[in-house]
């Protein structure tokens, strides 16, 4: 299996589409939301992935990995 090497691209740049957090960017979700949605069953689909993906790293305390991703894809010129 290969990684696809865009996803955390994709994942830093991926907004919350409903609920509380709407238009949030999914690396910005509260863990407690994240670990709801671990409890409840992730949606299918990309969003599914991207919030799963969310809380692996942040219960994993992974998040500055995205840092350097969410500085360079962020940045407005």
């Amino acid at each position: 299996m290969q990684f696809d090497q865009t996803y955390l691209i994709r994942l830093v740049k991926a907004k919350m589409p409903f609920g509380k957090y709407e238009g949030w960017y999914i690396t910005s979700l509260p863990v407690h939301y994240l670990e709801w949605f671990g409890r409840k069953g992730f949606p299918s689909g990309t969003l599914g992935q991207h919030l799963s993906t969310m809380y692996e790293i942040k219960t994993n305390g992974l998040d500055d990995l995205l840092k350097p991703i969410i500085k360079k894809e962020r940045t407005f010129r």
